[in-house]
Formats: structure tokens, C-alpha cells, sequence
């Protein structure tokens, strides 16, 4: 089961709930490259991982396959898990969902060998219980997600957006980034409103509305990573470029080309002149 990468074309954070979390809203898209998830049912629920990010994954035990599992039995008791095994391919900590995608995954896994709806209600609140990106990731595909994560619109139908993803193999705290935001409890920020997205908008109409919004984590993310500005001014000179933006908290970032072929070129010059980010030519959806 393929478990894509998410990417926040636009984070708008509107404040922060009095119990602590923060309210967002962000256009998500999910990318071609993925990690791979499989389940045998055969055994009992363990994970095994491999794959060229396995040893940056942190412990099994803390894997959000195994939380979303135990979370999916909470909801559904009569459920059968097994053994899930993870290829992780994405980078950790990365600001594109990777753990989040994984987990949800695991539970379409588990909603197909159980033949379950993968509508079924249980399932998206096991996805709430197991993390906030959980859900918007149970059907990858583009969509605006507001509030703790859990409120999702319909799905959105984008134009082709070729893209470029750029990670410098520096991992970011979620948590402190948000942190740095320095919202109390119960505050909220005095924002526009993100602009409405509509379905079938052609590239330039896409750009134009992206243009009007932002990521509010960029700046605070820029801080605790300074590379994260040079990666973007990087995106931004690359010729056909025409828009840069850093994911989720950090520190992967994207550029969006309207021709495959300008993708290409900038990852071909990126993998040459820094041959140390992780770097992949994809498409969005």
C-alpha cells in the first residue's frame, strides 16, 4: 500500500484552542513518491521497517502504524491486525506527513483485509485518536483541511502541478515550531481568510490564488533552521519556477513548474549542486 507524501500548498494557523492545539487551514496535496506499507494477517500485530530512511524513523514502538492499529481495535474490537511491514523511502521530520501518511495507510490496510467500507466512519475516528494528519491522509488526495485536522472538505480537482521536493536532511520539531507561534491558549490571530479553492482552475488561476496565501511556519521554522530560506531562494532561481513555499513545519520544501520538462532540469541541477538534500521531481494531486 503505497502511503504518498502530504504537501501544505498553503498553512494559514488562525490561533490556538483553549485546550492547547491550533486551529489551521491548509490546501494539501499528496505527492508520487511514497513509502510503502504491507500487512500479514497471518501473525501478530508488530511492525519490521526498511528502506533508505528506516534508521531515522525513530523506535518501532513509538510508530504511528502500531498507535493507529491499537486505535483501529479500540474503535472496531472485532478487527484482526497483524505484522505491518514499513519501507520508508520519505524523509522524518519533515514537514510532508510521512508518519501521519504511513499510519493511514495502515489503516486502509487494515479496513481492506477486514472488509471493511473505507468510508467507515470508525476508521476516520481512529484517525483522529492517532495524530492530526492522520485523517486527511486515509484518501490522499487533494482537499482543504481546517481546524485540528479533522474538518476536510470535499476532494478538489487540481490542475497538473508538476513539482519539485526538497529536503536538506535536516530534521524539524513540529511541536517547537508551533511553540515559537507564541499564541496563549484561547488567542486568535486577525487574518484574511484563505481564499476559496475552486475546482478545475487551471495552473496560472491556481498560482494566482496561492499567490494571496502563505505558511505561517516558515518564518519560525526559518529560525530554528536557517537552511530552509537558502533551500527556497535555491527553488525560486530555478527557471520556470513560479512558486516556492515551504511544507507543513519544515523543512521540506516545494517549487511548482508548469511543464514536467522545467521539474526535471531543476532536479537534475539541484541532485548536481547539492548532491547531499533529498531531492524528487513529482506530481501533485
Amino acid at each position: 500500500m503505497r502511503a504518498p507524501a502530504k504537501i501544505n500548498l498553503s498553512l494559514h494557523v488562525l490561533g490556538r484552542r483553549l485546550d492547547g492545539y491550533h486551529d489551521l487551514e491548509s490546501l494539501v496535496a499528496f505527492a508520487g513518491c511514497t513509502d510503502l506499507v504491507s500487512l500479514d494477517q497471518q501473525d501478530e500485530l508488530s511492525l519490521t521497517q526498511d528502506g533508505p530512511q528506516a534508521n531515522q524513523a525513530g523506535p518501532i514502538a513509538d510508530n504511528l502504524i502500531l498507535r493507529a492499529a491499537r486505535q483501529a481495535q479500540v474503535h472496531i474490537p472485532s478487527l484482526h491486525l497483524g505484522a505491518f511491514h514499513l519501507t520508508k523511502r520519505l524523509p522524518v521530520g519533515a514537514g510532508i506527513g510521512g508518519g501521519s501518511s504511513d499510519a493511514a495507510a495502515a489503516l486502509r490496510l487494515i479496513a481492506k483485509a477486514n472488509g471493511l467500507d473505507k468510508n467507515d466512519p470508525r476508521l476516520f475516528e481512529a484517525a483522529k485518536a492517532t495524530g492530526a494528519d492522520v485523517p486527511v491522509c486515509l484518501d490522499p488526495i487533494a482537499r482543504m483541511m481546517r481546524g485540528m485536522g479533522d474538518d476536510l472538505s470535499r476532494p478538489i480537482h487540481l490542475p497538473l502541478l508538476f513539482a519539485v521536493l526538497v529536503n536538506p536532511n535536516v530534521h524539524v520539531d513540529t511541536g517547537s515550531i508551533f511553540k515559537r507561534l507564541g499564541f496563549a491558549p484561547g488567542e486568535a490571530r486577525q487574518r484574511n481568510s484563505h481564499p476559496l479553492i475552486e475546482d478545475h482552475l487551471s495552473f496560472d488561476q491556481l498560482i494566482a490564488v496561492l499567490n494571496k496565501t502563505a505558511n505561517d511556519l516558515e518564518d519560525a521554522a526559518s529560525l530554528a533552521a536557517p537552511v530552509i530560506p537558502h533551500v527556497l531562494n535555491v527553488l525560486m532561481a530555478a527557471p520556470g519556477c513560479r512558486l516556492a513555499r515551504m511544507s507543513g513545519s519544515g523543512s521540506t520544501c516545494f517549487a511548482l513548474f508548469a511543464k514536467r520538462s522545467e521539474a526535471l532540469r531543476a532536479t537534475k541541477v539541484l541532485r548536481r549542486d547539492h548532491p547531499d538534500w533529498w531531492t524528487r521531481a513529482t506530481l501533485l494531486r
